[in-house]
């Protein structure tokens, strides 16, 4: 009897929450040459693999899964799909060292998130561009001399930035 595409696809939940990605990969995408027809299913296969390769530091799978999620949130009309995919790719964008690219899709997952009325999404939207713009805050800082307790102009304006979306997520 051959699995069918959910029943791979759990296992291969069921692999990843116990902290063995590299299995619950294998299972994800023995579920997505299954195939199925429930696109929603489907997407959210996407999502966990892209999650999973996340996990294992293969961040090029990673991106490429979460683009595969984003388009197919977007072909069925799943807006807060949408949005956790955009922040999905914000994420890997950020580790990748493209952190304009990443705040675009952190703050797709914003806006998405404030016109779906979902304040979780918000916040975590929030903290997530807090969180690249910290990081390219501390990349900009690689190679600097300054002065100790001086920061260059544009450093210092990175970090309030980032300072100022930590701040509102404990707002919300």
């Amino acid at each position: 009897m051959e699995a069918s595409c959910l029943e791979l696809a759990l296992e291969g939940e069921r692999l990843c929450k116990a902290g063995d990605f590299k299995g619950g990969t294998a299972f994800f995408e023995a579920a997505v040459q299954v195939g199925t027809e429930d696109l929603k299913t489907l997407s959210a296969i996407y999502s966990q693999l892209g999650n999973a390769y996340f996990y294992l530091k293969e961040y090029g799978k990673a991106l490429e899964y979460h683009k595969h999620d984003l388009t197919l949130a977007r072909t069925i009309g799943d807006k807060i799909g949408e949005g956790k995919a955009s922040g999905n790719l914000g994420n890997t964008l950020k580790v990748l060292g493209r952190f304009d690219e990443a705040v675009v899709c952190c703050q797709r997952h914003l806006d998405i998130s404030q016109e779906q009325g979902d304040k979780v999404g918000e916040a975590r939207a929030l903290y997530n561009i807090g969180n690249v713009l910290h990081a390219k805050g501390k990349q900009q800082l690689w190679g600097c001399t300054q002065e100790p307790g001086e920061l260059p102009s544009d450093v210092r304006e990175t970090l309030q930035k980032a300072t100022g979306f930590y701040e509102y997520v404990s707002i919300i």
